[in-house]
């Protein structure tokens, strides 16, 4: 695919309904894999300069999928091909859910952002279990596949940690990584799972679960994850991280969306009034400072992987320099189209060059001594 191609299904793609066009986009990657398999050699272009050993997988770009773009697992061969170094498939949830009533998806163009309130639809656990088992059979998805569970909407608060235990067993043999999802602005009552209680609560029994079920199969441990909030206050991101750490959990990810409407070049926008989770550049410095204090108090313990607002190389290159060793993108694949995994990972390659640094593990946490 050439760049003007990219901008040709861009333009398309814009003059569609957001969630129509997201749907039209899915299946053409699902429907495209021997066109991309032919093309990948060209869009991965892969380089030992980025690439990174972490949580007992390889990671050959620190440039991820992030979770909410392939909910339901439907694109999984096609992440890496298109040059993802990784990719978070998800949310998931024990149970089938359609999510939030239509319309709950919405652009703001102006400021190359998104606000959406899907609500966690999916297929469930178990059919997106066997559509990632599908998918990586063969050649399968050449980089390591991540799955980020949630609580489904009809099960009570106090019974979260059975709920994601249930999606846990479920998928447990397809997923590389586990992410959990406590921080979605789309479920009701969802970001209460964040505090202290609830989420010993869940990660402790994941942890246990999967130990329990390494006596019978000798599998290595599941690396989880814990996806935070960027509208938490820094001394609740920090008590997160030191949770996380109590644990043994393998990382944090920072942030999902935002409820608030900062930062927005045109906050009259009737989509900016809409409610949902507001994602892209206008969340660019919030998720950006977030990385910055899980980074500091983690002190090298936890994996931190940042998301929110990564458009370009230079974005990528201040949340690694900020201490995430991998970033994610969603609304930037919206945005700056199906190269943009490609594009990053160039971008700071080239960076790379002109600064002298010889790896991407030499950027990961460079300004936290500033």
């Amino acid at each position: 695919m050439t760049v003007d191609a990219a901008a040709l299904l861009r333009r398309a793609a814009f003059r569609m309904d957001p969630e129509r066009a997201h749907e039209a986009a899915l299946r053409a990657l699902q429907a495209g894999g021997p066109a991309l398999s032919a093309a990948s050699s060209w869009l991965s272009r892969r380089d030992g300069s980025v690439g990174q050993s972490l949580m007992g997988l390889e990671f050959p770009s620190p440039v991820g999928l992030a979770a909410g773009y392939d909910k339901y697992g439907r694109a999984v061969r096609a992440w890496g091909r298109l040059g993802f170094g990784f990719a978070e498939i998800g949310t998931v949830t024990a149970r089938p859910q359609p999510g939030n009533p239509k319309p709950r998806l919405f652009r703001l163009p102006a400021d190359e952002a998104i606000v959406n309130r899907m609500g966690f639809n999916n297929d469930g656990a178990a059919v997106t279990a066997r559509r990632i088992a599908d998918a990586r059979r063969g050649a399968g998805a050449g980089v390591p596949i991540g799955v980020n569970i949630g609580k489904s909407k009809a099960t009570p608060l106090d019974r979260a940690a059975d709920d994601h235990l249930a999606s846990f067993r479920l998928l447990r043999g397809v997923a590389d990584f586990v992410v959990v999802n406590v921080s979605s602005p789309n479920t009701p009552g969802l970001r209460e799972l964040q505090d202290r209680e609830h989420l010993t609560a869940i990660l402790g029994a994941l942890r246990d679960e999967d130990a329990s079920m390494r006596r019978h199969d000798a599998r290595a441990p599941m690396p989880f994850l814990v996806k935070l909030a960027p509208d938490l206050p820094d001394a609740q991101i920090e008590d997160a991280v030191d949770l996380a750490g109590e644990l043994d959990l393998a990382g944090v990810v920072l942030t999902n969306t935002t409820i608030a409407r900062d930062g927005l070049s045109h906050p009259d926008d009737p989509a900016a009034a809409e409610q949902g989770g507001l994602s892209g550049p206008p969340l660019r410095a919030r998720a950006g400072a977030a990385v910055r204090v899980a980074a500091r108090r983690a002190a090298g313990r936890l994996l931190i992987v940042g998301v929110g607002g990564i458009m370009d190389a230079d974005d990528a290159w201040d949340r690694l320099a900020g201490g995430a060793s991998l970033v994610e993108v969603w609304t930037g694949l919206v945005y700056r189209g199906p190269l943009i995994a490609r594009d990053i990972t160039l971008g700071l390659m080239d960076r790379m060059r002109a600064e002298g640094v010889g790896h991407i593990s030499e950027v990961v946490g460079s300004d936290l001594g500033a």
